[in-house]
């Protein structure tokens, strides 16, 4: 069998490693795919992006599922595409993308269907906002409606840095056509979790829980990006929690897509707030796996992806469960000089170890010429895996540590939450 992930970023090196170990596959195509993709003989990258022309080689090369990775595409539509060209594709149709890809729709979405979130208002005139911004004060949060590459959203805990976000979106139009509407929202407490599930239409699989650090200095200090390392599972999200989490905000979403007239088909992914008495409020919603969150979680999937992915197109993921490694699998982000304002490209990358039982590397902002060079923001996502999360944790940085390029940004307590909770 043949696979296409359509990507170029570590969550698609991590989906197309984790597909290329199932015995039925033959080769897994990554479109456009990175340096580390390229160096794995069991894939293979193909340079197209242009949806309808990637469903022409799907048919071409005979590919019998398609596997989207960012939302640039999904948002754009490349699921109408492939499904108009008779094609399997695991994904979200242009108008259930609308989730993540409108951040209006998604809050005016949770109102409508009484799914817990923060308290919002939406505004395209500056006037208006700064007015709302003076009335609730800080901390307080903005978030352009549109689709920016992780940077849509500011975190000000004072009223100058709102009204200075709020400028810069709608005013200076920094953003583009992402900012041309701003969502402001209540400011949530508390501690962060990302919930993944898949979704075949009506069945739901939940994937294993997971904890993102999206500050780009240690102690959760710096400006956000989009993700500095992550871990699984989040101890944070307990039995109980997961329960409740599937009750309150997963099952009334896809039901509620569906009442809308819009299945949802995919991975749905929940950015959760859970306040200090355990009670979770959707921040946001993904219309895909998330990134770095999806690499820790691929490195302790047992059960072969693609026979999930089957069931996941043919609406019968509510014959599967899956199995988990026990152990703790914890990504650390290595970032490029510059990061996230102005990364720096063309740093050579050496020291790269071959992956071991207990660490892979994946690659992200990377591209192999007559050397591994730096291309993007993120550069690679080194996933280290251990009984314990401090195992987990001394593999990912003892690799780390091997690694060079010049600049090289990473966080030095990824999974610190998990270990004050003595887990």
């Amino acid at each position: 069998m043949k696979i296409l992930v359509v990507g170029s970023g570590g969550r698609e090196h991590a989906l197309a490693w984790k597909l290329a170990q199932s015995e039925r596959v033959q080769m897994v195509y990554v479109a456009p795919g990175n340096g580390g993709t390229a160096a794995d003989t069991r894939l293979k990258n193909v340079n197209i992006s242009d949806p309808l022309a990637l469903a022409e080689f799907v048919k071409q090369e005979q590919i019998g599922l398609t596997v989207v990775g960012p939302e640039t595409p999904l948002a754009a539509g490349i699921v109408n595409i492939f499904r108009e060209h008779g094609l399997k594709i695991f994904g979200p149709s242009k108008e259930a993308a609308q989730l993540e890809s409108s951040k209006d729709f998604a809050k005016s979405f949770m109102q409508r269907h009484a799914i817990p979130t923060a308290e919002y208002q939406t505004f395209s005139d500056v006037a208006a906002a700064h007015d709302y911004i003076a009335q609730k004060g800080a901390p307080i949060v903005i978030k352009a409606d549109g689709l920016a590459a992780g940077k849509g959203v500011v975190v000000a805990m004072s009223l100058e840095e709102a009204h200075a976000a709020v400028d810069m979106m709608l005013s200076d139009n920094k953003l583009g056509d992402a900012g041309a509407r701003v969502v402001i929202e209540e400011f949530l407490a508390g501690e962060e979790a990302s919930f993944i599930v898949m979704v075949d239409g009506k069945n739901i699989l939940p994937l294993a829980t997971s904890q993102d650090h999206k500050r780009l200095l240690d102690n959760d200090q710096g400006p956000n990006t989009g993700g500095m390392g992550a871990y699984s599972p989040a101890p944070i999200v307990t039995p109980q929690l997961h329960a409740r989490v599937m009750r309150e905000i997963i099952d009334p979403t896809v039901q509620g897509m569906a009442k809308d007239g819009i299945v949802f088909t995919g991975f749905l992914y929940a950015g959760l707030m859970i306040d200090d008495h355990g009670n979770p409020k959707t921040l946001e919603f993904n219309c895909r796996m998330g990134d770095p969150e999806t690499q820790p979680i691929m490195a302790r999937l047992k059960t072969d992806l693609v026979t999930v992915m089957e069931h996941a197109v043919n609406g019968t993921l509510d014959t599967i469960e899956l199995e988990w490694d026990r152990r703790t699998a914890m990504g650390v982000v290595m970032a490029a000089a510059g990061y996230p304002d102005a990364p720096r490209k063309g740093d050579v990358i050496t020291g790269i170890p071959a992956e071991t039982a207990d660490c892979v590397t994946f690659h992200a902002g990377t591209a192999q010429d007559a050397q591994l060079k730096v291309t993007g923001g993120r550069v690679l996502c080194v996933v280290g895996l251990g009984d314990t999360v401090k195992v987990a944790q001394k593999h990912a940085y003892d690799t780390v540590e091997k690694i060079h390029f010049d600049g090289a940004q990473y966080r030095r307590d990824i999974g610190w939450r998990a270990l004050n909770k003595k887990h």
